[in-house]
């Protein structure tokens, strides 16, 4: 069964979820070796998130690669706004809503900040009412910084 990790940031902009969310895909790569989809909302915030990975976290470059620029199958972190081409691995949810997709992974994770928080609560709700295990890390402002 999926797991359910939920972050959530003290922070409450966007702007730090997206940080977050790039921290994560790269310690995901160095502790588990698994694949990650960084899923978005939409093709903008994507895009954001393909700039970001270049320099974050500190001057550190994640191999990753923005879905239709190329096949993503052979990347170790795709940004999408779509379905992903492959289900495994790791799903770090940046949309508003639950992917249909999700239960296809093994672990998915929410980042939460306070922009979005009313939208985190009803995912969890979501997943709750499912039955998924549901895992909740209350992230302090250190641990969210740049570094």
């Amino acid at each position: 069964m999926t797991r359910i990790d939920f972050y959530i940031l003290e922070d409450v902009h966007l702007t730090a979820q997206h940080r977050f969310a790039c921290r994560l895909a790269a310690k995901a790569l160095s502790g588990s070796n698994q694949p990650v989809i960084l899923h978005t909302g939409d093709e903008q915030t994507a895009r954001t998130l393909d700039e970001l990975l270049w320099d974050y976290p500190d001057k550190r470059f994640v191999p990753h690669t923005l879905q239709g620029n190329g096949s993503g199958q052979d990347s170790e972190v795709l940004i999408t706004w779509q379905e992903p081409p492959h289900f495994d691995g790791v799903l770090v949810n940046l949309a508003p809503e639950v992917p249909e997709f999700f239960n296809r992974f093994h672990r998915v994770a929410e980042v939460i900040v306070g922009e979005i928080r009313d939208q985190g609560r009803e995912r969890y709700r979501f997943y709750r009412h499912r039955g998924y295990p549901l895992y909740d890390h209350k992230m302090a402002e250190w641990e969210t910084a740049a570094g």
